[in-house]
């Protein structure tokens, strides 16, 4: 079987799914999206890993295994999402040390959440991308339709595999300044409330 290399697109949130999010993944040489719907905790740790400007001021779990991987010579080459079943997505991380290699089985969630603190690829197999894969629209004009189909995957989670449910609140950030916003984010990391960090942050970006 053939491996299809995934780059990171974004993260999204349902507005009509509350708790939702879905990590959707590029196909690298083609036009196809894998989106995989994941925890709260999850995505903080991918969003805080994606934006460069958050920095926590404690290790997250994912930070801690890359400090304890550093410390002890162990280095991930590469993240595998290498079947679906139920529509569970299950994952491996394919890890070296002192040129030994060891395989070890993950929540794609998590594999993804290393796979980029190790600067590491990210692949899947070309049978899963066929049967899990789907077309979004890049025009923006299209973009409340883009919206519309990714809260249609959110609304069917089993589809793509639900890897947590959580509870999160709908706030916004629509109506404060930049400076405001600023304020609030550097709140939100001294506080380590990393999801509302992250909210910030794409409020920030949009203005930007």
């Amino acid at each position: 079987m053939s491996l299809v290399k995934l780059s990171i697109k974004g993260i999204s949130y349902s507005q009509t799914q509350n708790g939702a999010y879905a990590l959707i993944l590029n196909e690298v040489d083609g036009d196809r999206k894998l989106p995989i719907v994941i925890g709260a905790f999850e995505a903080q740790s991918i969003a805080i890993a994606l934006e460069k400007e958050i920095r926590p001021p404690r290790p997250l779990t994912h930070d801690l295994f890359k400090n304890f991987a550093d410390r002890f010579d162990i280095v991930v080459k590469q993240v595998i999402i290498h079947k679906l079943v139920d529509g569970v997505f299950y994952s491996s991380i394919i890890c070296e040390r002192d040129k030994i290699e060891e395989i070890i089985d993950a929540r794609t969630s998590d594999a993804i959440a290393l796979a980029l603190r190790f600067n590491a690829p990210i692949f899947t197999y070309k049978n899963i991308l066929d049967k899990a894969g789907i077309y979004l629209k890049a025009n923006p004009l299209e973009t409340d339709k883009e919206s519309q189909e990714i809260d249609d995957v959110l609304s069917n989670p089993e589809t793509f595999g639900l890897e947590e449910e959580s509870n999160q609140s709908g706030e916004t950030y629509t109506k404060h300044s930049l400076q405001e916003l600023n304020d609030l984010l550097d709140q939100a990391v001294e506080h380590e409330d990393y999801e509302k960090a992250a909210k910030i942050r794409d409020e920030i970006s949009k203005r930007q």
